[in-house]
Formats: C-alpha cells, sequence, structure tokens
C-alpha cells in the first residue's frame, strides 16, 4: 500500500513515541481484544502505527484499515 509523505508525517506527529492508545478495531486473527491499552513505539514508512500492547503484544495499527484513539495518562 502507497500512502503520502504528509500523511506519514502528519500521523508520526500525531503519534510520536510514548503516546497511550487504546485499540477500537483491529482486523487480525492475532489482534489483542478491542479496549487493550497501549505505548506507541512510532510510526514506520507505511503509517502503521507500532504499539507495545500492555497486554505483551506487538501488532502495528495499519493505517486505513485499523483503528486506536488516543488516551490520557
Amino acid at each position: 500500500m502507497f500512502i503520502k509523505r504528509e500523511i506519514v508525517e502528519r500521523l508520526r506527529k500525531q503519534y510520536p513515541a510514548g503516546t497511550r492508545v487504546e485499540l477500537i478495531r483491529m482486523e487480525d486473527e492475532q489482534a489483542p481484544p478491542i479496549g487493550t491499552r497501549g505505548t506507541v513505539v512510532g510510526v514506520d514508512d507505511i503509517g502503521s502505527i507500532m504499539v507495545a500492547w500492555d497486554s505483551g503484544g506487538s501488532l502495528n495499527v495499519v493505517y486505513g484499515e485499523d483503528c486506536c484513539r488516543k488516551i490520557d495518562k
């Protein structure tokens, strides 16, 4: 999937490393349960938000398919 550089940069500003997020939707058999919280590690070059989930997993939130929201610490 090709994503514009501007979108990747916007995501990196919106989700800097250390940001806390909560999973809203993820289309993956190994996805953590909806509502699982985690800490953003970074955003890769295709716009996926890399998250260290509190449950121990590390599946990325894929831009355009999965969904998470920022939460207060």
